[in-house]
């Protein structure tokens, strides 16, 4: 038999441990569901890239592949690695100011079963000096 003191400590310290790894688990679980895991042209046309999951994609935007449509603020491009892999990409709004053919952006968003990216963010470079560390080796201007 157990003192009761020593019961109560027991418990104390089994309701700390058991709670501690709950929320070690809640914040494990929260932190890989925020993450977007980066993935280039060739990974996206070649199956890696997982389809309906929100990831970030990046590339050069592929000269005469930009297109409005003609209501809205729907427009269409391809990025591509400059290696013969490409994909298409639709997006929904107002294109950043620095947005342009031939130059690097990274998109945020979800691939489909035809792998079309379907981007809920664009992000083109900031100035004529950067270019995202993940597009440095495309050989982009910069």
């Amino acid at each position: 038999m157990m003192p009761p003191l020593r019961r109560q400590r027991l418990a104390t310290v089994v309701f700390l441990l058991i709670g501690s790894g709950l929320t070690i688990g809640a914040v494990l679980f929260a932190l890989q569901e925020n993450v977007d895991l980066f993935y280039e042209p060739q990974k996206v046309v070649g199956g890696e890239a997982p389809i309906a999951k929100r990831i970030r994609a990046g590339g050069m935007v592929e000269a005469g592949s930009l297109a409005y449509e003609s209501e809205g603020l729907g427009v269409s491009f391809v990025l591509s690695d400059l290696r013969g892999s490409r994909f298409e990409v639709r997006y929904q709004g107002m294109l950043p100011g620095l947005f342009r053919e031939g130059q690097g952006v990274l998109v945020v968003g979800e691939l489909d079963k035809r792998r079309v990216f379907y981007a809920k963010e664009v992000l083109a470079k900031h100035d004529e000096n950067y270019m995202p560390p993940e597009l440095v080796d495309m050989g982009g201007e910069s």
